[in-house]
């Protein structure tokens, strides 16, 4: 029996590991375990072969490898251990990738090279939820911005103990599918608000209305509602109105997106027409610009399927200029904020191809800058805690950050 269950064992890390490698995208019942396993397998490689060796240590020790099929599940077992090395330290390439991004501008600036990665904190990676903390942080939470429906909707705002005033904003919309249980303001973004709190920025984490009782437009009419309640009371809390960075995650990414193209669109502000909601910036992880795939690059069908059912609750056919209206590949101006994408290339979730498409259309249109980095080996919401890979990403899009409000100090000095 003890053979058996480990031959089983062996199975099932190999699966793992094959799973973390070639992620499963066709099939919607299969395509969200793809995902959750292959997020948290590949993200967390180490620490699930150091639980697999343990586990394979007692097989070992209560006499289960004592014949040739426990052998083989031995060797599977290290096979798959040697897939999820590879892919755990190919994280590295992140560091090369955000590099090519930030040197070329940190060296017009002071003609300098830049350090940052140097400063790779070791014990993150062994404790991956250390990034969401730190001493030097206060989180202000549940701020209500806005009523609606009968609920309030909140906001956290996250800033160094002692913050200068006019310090530049982060403005981070979460993910989750636009739907209530996916996610919130609590367990998104938050490495990266950490980081950018602990360099004097406000972060502002906000909630909106979800799905299924919630039907778009409204989430994105929310976002517009606290962007307009960010630049009306952040001074309060010593940010610059002046200055805000939006960013958000797969939906959050979406949302982020649109609320960036299409600011001072007076269909999506309905009641506060007049306020401007543009912003200086946006960093979209792992969105989605076209949700009527029109150019058919999105590889999963979870996407139409939640659209129609919870989300719109129309299909294309049935209305398709509200599909395209909330599409940010259909508000791509001249006028748009700098834009840095940030997709995987082993997301199940969402499509890169219509990532890269999304970033040549706005790179043709846009007078700003348009930087994309095709993060090698990152599943869907790779970015949620620290390993190499998100680390070092992390600190690429916080020393982007930190250029794109040196610019604007630059362009307005004297004003």
């Amino acid at each position: 029996m003890a053979t058996f269950v480990f031959f089983v064992f062996s199975l099932l890390c190999l699966a793992m590991a094959v799973n973390v490698l070639r992620p499963h995208y066709s099939h919607p019942k299969w395509i969200v375990l793809s995902f959750l396993l292959g997020w948290l397998t590949g993200e967390l490689a180490l620490h699930v072969i150091a639980f697999q060796l343990i586990v394979v240590f007692l097989f070992v020790v209560f006499g289960a490898v004592d014949s040739f099929i426990p052998a083989v599940s031995l060797v599977i077992c290290v096979l798959s251990w040697l897939f999820l090395s590879y892919h755990y330290f190919s994280g590295y390439k992140a560091k090369g990738l955000m590099d090519q991004i930030v040197i070329p501008h940190r060296r017009k600036e002071d003609n300098s090279s830049w350090s940052r990665h140097e400063e790779l904190d070791t014990f993150r990676l062994l404790y991956p939820f250390y990034s969401w903390t730190d001493p030097g942080v206060q989180n202000i939470k549940d701020v209500v911005y806005h009523k609606v429906d009968g609920m309030n909707l909140k906001l956290d705002i996250r800033r160094a103990r002692t913050t200068a005033n006019f310090a530049p904003v982060l403005f981070q919309i979460h993910g989750g599918a636009w739907t209530h249980g996916y996610g919130s303001k609590k367990e998104q973004g938050i490495p990266l608000m950490v980081e950018m709190a602990k360099r004097g920025w406000i972060c502002v984490a906000i909630d909106y209305r979800l799905s299924p009782k919630a039907t778009m437009p409204e989430h994105i009419i929310d976002c517009k509602r606290a962007l307009a309640w960010v630049k009306e009371h952040i001074k309060e809390y010593g940010g610059n109105p002046d200055f805000i960075v939006t960013t958000g995650g797969s939906a959050g990414g979406h949302l982020c997106s649109l609320l960036s193209l299409s600011a001072n669109d007076e269909s999506l502000q309905p009641g506060f027409e007049d306020v401007d909601t543009s912003v200086q910036g946006c960093i979209p992880y792992y969105g989605i610009y076209d949700l009527m795939n029109e150019q058919n690059l999105q590889l999963t069908v979870g996407l139409d399927i939640i659209m129609r059912k919870n989300i719109i609750k129309q299909t294309k056919q049935e209305n398709t200029e509200i599909y395209r209206h909330m599409s940010p590949i259909n508000h791509i101006n001249e006028a748009a904020p700098p834009f840095l994408i940030i997709h995987g290339d082993k997301d199940s979730l969402t499509s890169l191809g219509e990532a890269q498409y999304f970033a040549s259309r706005l790179d043709e249109v846009s007078k700003q800058s348009v930087e994309f980095a095709e993060i090698g080996g990152a599943q869907h919401a790779f970015d949620v805690f620290s390993s190499l890979r998100s680390d070092y990403v992390l600190l690429g899009v916080a020393e982007r950050l930190e250029q794109w409000h040196r610019d604007f100090l630059k362009k307005n000095k004297g004003n």
